[in-house]
Formats: structure tokens, C-alpha cells, sequence
């Protein structure tokens, strides 16, 4: 359990400068001569350099079924992780324990696995420095003084007006949740960052029922804000947006298979732009040269028009970050350039491995983890096209609004996605709804053949969730309207 002078100590760092968060640890009894000790041993067999990554967090959530509060929770996390790194190589160990002894024997751990004869790096600095950062994630009302009262209302008031909107709908399940996380981030050099990752999410699913149908479908929001992220405005964009997602079900079928244009909605297609297309161009799989993309940097992968960021820089973007995992500035970074290929996202190491600068993509589920190159928010910038004009293009195809259920090889790029709901495209008009229809395709291939961009960019503010090497980080993505001029559907034969 928290003590007291440590949870006093957090209330202040939370709120003020990051000079503040170091002395938000020392709650925690983490100081200056544990940073010494830690990288003295670190860097005793060799390492080049070393990082401490102390975390801290608390997460709550609240969940009501059947119209009573079915769960709560709240957990805390506190540990630190040390790496220590030789070239491309490194060695990481972890300890919830943060005394002297623990950290000490997690570090020796660490300088083990990473042991070089080639490198010896003595740790010797004078002091530690805390570097400034900006804050893309103020935060007007924090989550620690909203008490359990204030939370259940909220959520039986959603159920009420949900049950009651449609009388097709028999179920809904709604959660609640949020957590903040201080993190101080300590390289043997000196440098030392601080951050507060603040992160709020709401979610609901519904059940329909129509004769002998039965159907189930949601919608979730999420950001880096307190409690003001709950206002009137997202609950019913929430309410509307799971309850029409789900009652559309109840009249939609499968596609007609076939070889056929497919037109990706603004949104949340951006998905199948993440999965498909962003990882093959995260720098570890580059620099081991597993990627398609291994060896196209300033060439051309795309048709002109076609420009992709991967940005860590937009307030209160659930991907955002003030710094990285490895206390490396979030920064917008342009990936692909009017077709071009022009950067990888890189992590410290892939970074020196190509002799560039970090692009802030070092992300980490939590100190029991090590970085590797990440997305934060992978979009595709809006084109020239009226979203209109490129549905009218179509004389038969498929109109993708929601994916679910996407598998993807990342090396090659090759995926399948179920999309679960839709449109038909028959001459030039959107008809049919269509539902569970498999998609499958190439990454690269489907980039190649992207030719129309809309002018409709949708930033999309759902929980999404990345997952890599067994971690979990929570990513935007977002994408105008484009039309993909062939696709295999994989639906039904007519």
C-alpha cells in the first residue's frame, strides 16, 4: 500500500514542473546515490550505455451489466526497469523492489546479458540534469478526487437512455476507466525526463434482437485527459455511435466475393493503414531486414498524393507523447512523402544503427518491458478528392466503414480483415449494408494501388491498442476517405 509521504509526494509532482517528478520519487525513497549505484553496477562488464525507467501507476475502472455495477477496480504498479546497451545488443532486467540492494542486483543483471569485451564504459558523471519537455496533456479536473458516487450515475444514466432509445435493444454493457502514470526516465549520462501520462476511457456494447436475429456491436472513446473527457457531448456520441453500429447488423449481410474496388471510410479504417502498412516501417524490422521496406528509403511506394505521418505531437491524442519511453521528444514524423518513402520510426538503437536521430518512437508497456520502435498516432494526411467523387468512381465495389478481427504477416505485409460494417458500391451509389465480409490483401500492394485520397481527414478517438513482442501501447491512427482500385473480398458467391 502507498504510504502516506509518498502519496503526498505524487500529488505535487503530478502538478507542477518535472524538477517536481524527480522529487515524486524520492517519495519512493529513489535518489541520487541509487542512480550512481545502479549505473556503477550497469556498466561494470562492458555496456556503452545505460537507462533506468522508473514507473508509477494507478489504474481504476468501473463496469455495469444488467444495469448493476458488475465490477471495480484499482490497481497500482511501481518498479523500475535498467537497460543496459552494447551496439545492437542489449540486456534488461527489472525489480519491483526499489531498494538499493534490489536495484543494484537487477543492474549486475542486465550488465550480464549485455557483457562486451569491445566497449568498456565506466559510469562517471559530476550530476544529474532534468530536461524540460512540453506538456501536450494538460489536465483541468484529475481523476483522484472523483469519487466512486460521482461515477455510477453517470453510467446508469447512459444505460437508462440507451435501453430506452431503441426498443430492439436488450443489452448493454458499459465500462468506465482511467489511470495515470509518472514515469522518470534516468540515462547514464546524466540526462533525467519526467512525464505524467494521464489516460481516460469510456466504452459500450449492445445487444439487438429482431425475430430469430441477435446481433452485438460497440463503439469505445478514449484521450489523455482527467475527468472533463466525460461530458455530455461523448456520452451521447458514444450512445448513438454503438447503438447504430449494432442495429445495422440486424439488416446487413456478406458481400459477393470477387476482385473488386474497395473505398476505405475516413476514420477508422485507419486501422488497416496501422496493421497492414506501419509496422513494416518501424526500424527494428528494417534494420534485422524482415520488412518489405528494408531497402526502399527514398524511393517511391506509393502514387503521388499519398503522404503517411506517424505524429506524437497532438494535445490529448491517446498516442501522444511529451517524451518516449527512452526521454526522446514526441515529434511529427513524416513517413511517407507525396509517395516517397522518407524516414523509418526509430527507437535509440535502430536510430545509431542508421546513424539518424530518435524519431520519440521508443515505447514500452511498462518497466517490465524494453522499448522498441513504436507507433503513436499513423495517419494518412487528407488528398484532393471529394469523398463523393471517389464513391461515384466505383462501378462495383465495396465501401469498408469498421474492421474487426485483422491478422497480418509483418514482414511481408500480407493481412486479412474482417470488415464488420459496410456498404456496396453498385454504380456509383452506396446500397446494400454489408457485415462480416473478410478482406485480404498486401500492405505494400494495397499502398501501391491507393489512387484517390479524399479531402475528408477523420481523426479517429477510439481505444486503440498496439500490440508487438508481447507488449501493449496505446496508439491513434485516423485517414481520409481512398479508394483501393482492386482488393480480394472474400464474401459470398452470388
Amino acid at each position: 500500500m502507498l504510504s502516506d509521504h509518498a502519496h503526498e509526494a505524487g500529488e505535487s509532482a503530478y502538478r507542477g514542473s518535472p524538477e517536481e517528478g524527480v522529487a515524486y520519487f524520492r517519495g519512493f525513497g529513489v535518489d541520487e546515490s541509487l542512480f550512481r549505484a545502479a549505473f556503477t553496477a550497469a556498466l561494470a562488464r562492458g555496456g556503452e550505455w545505460a537507462d533506468l525507467y522508473f514507473e508509477h501507476g494507478v489504474s481504476q475502472g468501473i463496469s455495469l451489466k444488467d444495469h448493476s455495477v458488475d465490477s471495480a477496480y484499482t490497481s497500482i504498479t511501481l518498479g523500475v526497469g535498467i537497460r543496459v546497451v552494447s551496439g545492437d545488443q542489449q540486456g534488461y532486467a527489472y525489480t519491483e523492489d526499489l531498494s538499493r540492494e534490489a536495484v543494484v542486483r537487477a543492474a549486475s543483471s542486465a550488465a550480464l546479458i549485455a557483457e562486451s569485451a569491445s566497449a568498456v564504459a565506466k559510469f562517471s558523471v559530476e550530476g544529474f540534469e532534468v530536461k524540460g519537455r512540453p506538456n501536450r496533456y494538460p489536465i483541468a479536473q484529475e481523476w483522484m478526487g472523483v469519487e466512486v458516487s460521482e461515477k455510477v450515475p453517470l453510467l446508469n444514466q447512459l444505460d437508462q437512455a440507451v435501453m430506452s432509445a431503441d426498443p430492439r435493444i436488450t443489452k448493454a454493457n458499459i465500462g468506465m476507466g482511467h489511470s495515470t502514470t509518472a514515469i522518470l526516465i534516468v540515462e547514464s549520462t546524466g540526462a533525467m525526463h519526467f512525464d505524467r501520462l494521464p489516460m481516460t476511457r469510456l466504452s459500450l456494447s449492445c445487444t439487438a434482437e429482431e425475430g430469430d436475429l441477435r446481433e452485438s456491436n460497440g463503439y469505445n472513446l478514449a484521450g489523455r485527459r482527467g475527468f472533463e473527457f466525460i461530458n455530455e457531448e461523448r456520452l451521447e456520441t458514444l450512445k448513438s455511435e454503438a447503438i447504430q453500429r449494432t442495429l445495422f447488423l440486424l439488416d446487413a449481410e456478406q458481400a459477393p466475393a470477387g476482385s473488386m474496388p474497395v473505398v476505405l471510410a475516413a476514420g477508422a479504417s485507419g486501422i488497416l493503414l496501422h496493421e497492414a502498412i506501419g509496422h513494416g516501417m518501424e526500424a527494428d524490422f528494417n534494420r534485422k531486414g524482415i520488412s518489405v521496406y528494408s531497402d526502399r528509403l527514398n524511393t517511391r511506394i506509393a502514387p503521388k498524393g499519398v503522404t503517411i505521418v506517424d505524429d506524437g505531437t497532438r494535445d490529448h491524442d491517446r498516442g501522444a507523447v511529451n517524451v518516449d519511453d527512452e526521454g526522446v521528444e514526441g515529434q511529427r514524423t513524416v513517413l511517407v512523402e507525396d509517395g516517397i518513402l522518407r524516414s523509418y520510426m526509430h527507437d535509440r538503437i535502430s536510430a545509431a544503427h542508421y546513424g539518424v536521430e530518435p524519431t520519440g518512437n521508443g515505447r514500452r508497456e511498462s518497466f517490465k518491458h524494453t522499448p522498441v520502435p513504436r507507433m503513436r498516432s499513423t495517419y494518412m494526411c487528407a488528398g484532393e478528392y471529394d469523398p463523393t467523387e471517389i464513391i461515384k468512381s466505383v462501378k462495383r465495389g465495396v465501401y469498408a466503414e469498421t474492421f474487426t478481427n485483422g491478422q497480418v504477416m509483418i514482414g511481408a505485409g500480407d493481412f486479412t480483415f474482417y470488415i464488420k460494417t459496410g456498404y456496396m458500391i453498385e454504380d456509383g451509389e452506396l446500397t446494400r449494408p454489408i457485415k462480416d465480409t473478410n478482406i485480404i490483401g498486401n500492405g505494400p500492394e494495397v499502398l501501391e494501388r491507393t489512387d484517390m485520397v479524399g479531402t475528408d481527414f477523420k481523426y479517429d478517438e477510439g481505444g486503440w491498442v498496439c500490440g508487438k513482442d508481447g507488449q501493449s501501447v496505446p496508439v491513434s491512427l485516423g485517414m481520409p476517405s481512398v479508394r483501393v482500385s482492386e482488393m480480394t473480398v472474400g464474401g459470398v458467391n452470388e
